[in-house]
């Protein structure tokens, strides 16, 4: 058989663009269990509340949940529990002094397979207060707007 190529994405964590100025991008690899895996696979996963975090010099990934898979075992993992990522010492370090910055957080953006791997894309934010997202919603709605407006014209 065939080694997979290319990306398929599993879940996108929509509400990071939104509550979070994302700054920088990192791809990092993630420890999971067999059935863990195989419930990616059928896509059900969930980025919504999750956040990176280093603890003891290695990053961690708290708050993702991926659902129990439906035809495992007794042997079937835990759904909420912290999942070690995969990066090198000194993407770790860079990152972890970033953070330590007021107001930044690393936050997960995209759960995808990239050639059979699974991998997280973890961003660096910063937190929006309410004035920032109205504005960068009335943006959006503006140049939407204008789209509309052209595209009535041709």
């Amino acid at each position: 058989m065939a080694k997979p190529t290319g990306t398929k994405l599993i879940t996108e964590n929509r509400r990071s663009r939104h509550d979070y100025e994302l700054l920088e991008r990192v791809e990092a690899g993630i420890v999971l269990s067999g059935t863990e895996v195989k419930a990616l696979r059928a896509g059900h996963a969930q980025l919504g509340h999750a956040f990176a975090d280093v603890r003891n010099g290695e990053m961690w990934l708290i708050g993702a949940s991926i659902s129990e898979y439906a035809q495992g075992n007794i042997s079937n993992h835990i759904t909420d529990r912290d999942r070690k990522l995969l990066l090198k010492r000194n993407e770790i370090d860079v990152l972890y002094a970033k953070v330590r910055e007021k107001g930044l957080t690393l936050v997960p953006t995209k759960l995808y397979f990239k050639d059979g791997k699974v991998k997280v894309e973890i961003a660096l934010g910063r937190g929006k207060d309410k004035g920032d997202k109205r504005r960068a919603i009335a943006d959006r709605d503006a140049k939407r707007q204008m789209d509309r407006e052209l595209k009535a014209r041709r």
